[in-house]
């Protein structure tokens, strides 16, 4: 793994295992061989239940959803997905990522590889901006909820990017920890998630794909746009008005109480409703 120091990288990985042992049991580690390297997979659920995608945020790992695992797979059979080039255990030593299409392959690869035919996503932050490039990709598919997306109605909040730029110019666990901190309030934020992010920042991370941002005005699936109320990244109420204006049909709702990365550990309970809600609605569960 590509971390500046070797204490870095055992210091990520005990805080991976830490969060990831807040799941609920059984799940299996699965290292799944693609073109751009290994990648690894949480699945846990119904075994019989319709495949559900889960993607986390940049600087996020597949470990972030414990708290909605066990709700969200009474029905479904849940694949939580480290991201390729990410601090994570999803190994970028592979050909390298340097497009969406790129992207796209890689995600083919995965869900090829564990024999998902068609599968309902969610993505959360950079994850919803995969997701949503991926629903306009493949007609494997049948939802998509994105929660508190990023480029992909709204413009970023200049105020947030200024105080998010140290922390990208000098990594450090530190200044990812401030940062966090600010964002959210110091509220609903898990702390092990917030160690595990800040710990993250001593990972040399391929530089994210971040154009061409994706056209929701071509979905055509049942999809959720959720909405963080306290999100600094962008004005929530926008972003719900703007999902409401170009896409048809398009279920909208606010997650209260919480900031942008506090999804999904924080209010996890209103969370899970409203996503059970939106894949039984949908049709999918």
């Amino acid at each position: 793994m590509d971390f500046r120091t070797s204490r870095g990288a055992d210091d990520f990985f005990a805080a991976y295992d830490a969060v990831l042992a807040k799941w609920p049991a059984p799940v299996d580690a699965l290292e799944v061989p693609t073109a751009y390297g290994s990648t690894r997979v949480h699945t846990c659920g119904a075994p019989d239940g319709p495949p559900l995608v889960l993607l986390p945020g940049g600087g996020a790992t597949s470990t972030v959803w414990f708290a909605n695992a066990r709700e969200l797979g009474k029905r479904h059979r849940i694949y939580a997905i480290d991201l390729i080039g990410e601090a994570g255990r999803s190994v970028a030593d592979g050909k390298a990522v340097s497009g969406v299409g790129d992207q796209m392959a890689w995600l083919d690869e995965v869900l090829d590889h564990l024999g998902v035919e068609a599968a309902d996503v969610c993505g959360h932050s950079y994850g919803a901006w995969i997701a949503l490039h991926y629903a306009l990709h493949s007609p494997q598919v049948r939802s998509l909820a994105l929660l508190d997306p990023t480029a992909c109605f709204t413009r970023w909040n200049p105020r947030y990017l200024l105080r998010a730029l140290p922390m990208l110019l000098r990594p450090a666990p530190r200044r990812t920890r401030d940062f966090l901190r600010w964002e959210t309030g110091g509220v609903g934020i898990d702390p092990a998630c917030l160690e595990l992010q800040a710990r993250g920042a001593e990972f040399r991370a391929a530089k994210p794909v971040t154009r061409p941002n994706p056209d929701p005005a071509r979905l055509t699936v049942p999809t959720l746009v959720l909405a963080a109320e306290n999100s600094k990244v962008h004005d929530p109420r926008r972003l719900l008005a703007q999902a409401e204006r170009v896409v048809p049909g398009v279920r909208t709702a606010m997650l209260p109480g919480v900031g942008h990365h506090a999804i999904p550990t924080g209010n996890a309970a209103r969370l899970n409703e409203i996503l059970v809600d939106f894949l039984s609605a949908a049709g999918t569960a």
